[in-house]
């Protein structure tokens, strides 16, 4: 089963790293996802962009755009690992290793039910 890990953290928080902060959290969560690239289990994963770039579109037609995210919450989706695991505690085994290296951030996990590959990963339907 593929499963979502969605990172979410206080934006305002990760901004206020330094340079040299942010490449020590980026540099452990890559050693975190180096064993499951390995086995065959980890794939694609990224960082969002400031959520103040985010644009959202709503509403019937054409929609209207809308400047960010539309929720307003405490904490912001930043990322995400996509991971293929046998089971639920796998992947909240996977996911409790990334908070290991990134304790403040906070850390969803979400059965994928369709997933269209462009990496090699197989397919999923739901």
């Amino acid at each position: 089963m593929l499963y979502a890990i969605l990172a979410y953290h206080v934006e305002d928080e990760l901004l206020s790293w330094t340079p040299e902060q942010d490449a020590a959290v980026v540099a452990k969560v890559i050693e975190v996802q180096a064993p499951l690239r390995a086995s065959g289990q980890f794939g694609p994963a990224a960082r969002l962009d400031e959520t103040r770039k985010a644009r959202t579109l709503r509403g019937p037609g054409a929609g209207v755009v809308l400047d960010g995210p539309f929720a307003e919450t405490k904490e912001q989706l930043l990322g995400f690992h996509l991971i293929q695991c046998a089971t639920e505690e796998e992947a909240i085994e996977a996911a409790r290793k990334l908070r290991a290296v990134n304790p403040t951030a906070v850390y969803e996990i979400r059965p994928v039910k369709l997933y269209v590959p462009a990496d090699g990963f197989g397919a999923t339907s739901g």
